[in-house]
């Protein structure tokens, strides 16, 4: 019992010794050169935030599930509902079924997903800055002037976007996972990570496009299938929200 004991004691300390590298390397916040924005200054439209939930297999492909996605929803939702008061400006949440133009605004809606995946693996990850972005940290990162033309976002002044996505390690995985770290302990075999919890909120300009402010992580807190798991992860999400009450000083 105590080598069973001792063996579970190391894995876990080198799960947290793991988890601690690749948190240290990564930036998690990024803001436009000279962004600033003002209590009460602004009017700021909401998309639908872009939920997924599922289960990350034995092989780590990830596995939808609609009842978990359909109870995330509600809860980030109804945080998100509740903590807007405390952003410091104006926010209008739309509805992408029932607005103007929602198909080009889905399109938007994934385009922002790939630029912030951009962002934070050549921009949060200082090693895999692009070679024009070595020598700078200049937030310069954009989806685009077209959001100007769309009929729904007219009267806003910039656009709210939010997006995460969830897997929840199948036994199979978690399995796995011990493997791996036992492999790592004595020598041998690759670290294997059970469960994918991504986050990414970011404001954008809709007059130029620019992606003004963005708050990422590949490794988010928080079981959004939970209502303070959800609370957690919207906190998260709006950290540093500029022009918040929680970003004055």
């Amino acid at each position: 019992m105590r080598t069973v004991k001792l063996l579970w004691t190391i894995l876990f300390s080198y799960s947290l010794l793991f988890a601690a590298a690749g948190a240290g390397a990564q930036e998690k916040t990024g803001n436009k050169e000279g962004f600033q924005l003002e209590p009460g200054s602004v009017r700021i439209a909401l998309l639908e935030p872009s939920v997924r939930v599922g289960s990350q297999s034995t092989g780590g492909m990830f596995e939808h599930n609609a009842d978990w996605t359909d109870q995330a929803k509600e809860n980030l939702e109804a945080e998100l509902a509740r903590q807007q008061e405390a952003l410091g400006n104006e926010i209008v949440r739309l509805d992408l079924e029932s607005v103007p133009q929602a198909e080009e605004l889905l399109e938007y809606h994934a385009l922002f997903g790939a630029v912030a995946s951009s962002v934070i693996e050549y921009q949060f990850f200082a090693g895999n800055r692009l070679p024009t972005k070595k020598q700078s940290d200049a937030f310069e990162w954009t989806v685009g002037p077209g959001l100007a033309d769309i009929e729904a976002l007219q009267g806003y002044d910039y656009v709210l976007l939010i997006r995460t996505r969830d897997a929840y390690g199948s036994t199979g995985r978690k399995l796995l996972q011990v493997a791996g770290i036992l492999g790592a302990v004595v020598g041998f075999g690759t670290a294997v990570k059970s469960g994918e919890h991504i986050g990414m909120a970011g404001l954008v300009d809709i007059k130029t496009g620019d992606l003004v402010w963005l708050n990422a992580d590949l490794a988010m807190g928080g079981d959004v299938r939970e209502a303070d798991g959800a609370e957690k992860r919207v906190r998260q999400l709006l950290e540093g929200f500029p022009g918040s009450s929680d970003n004055e000083g």
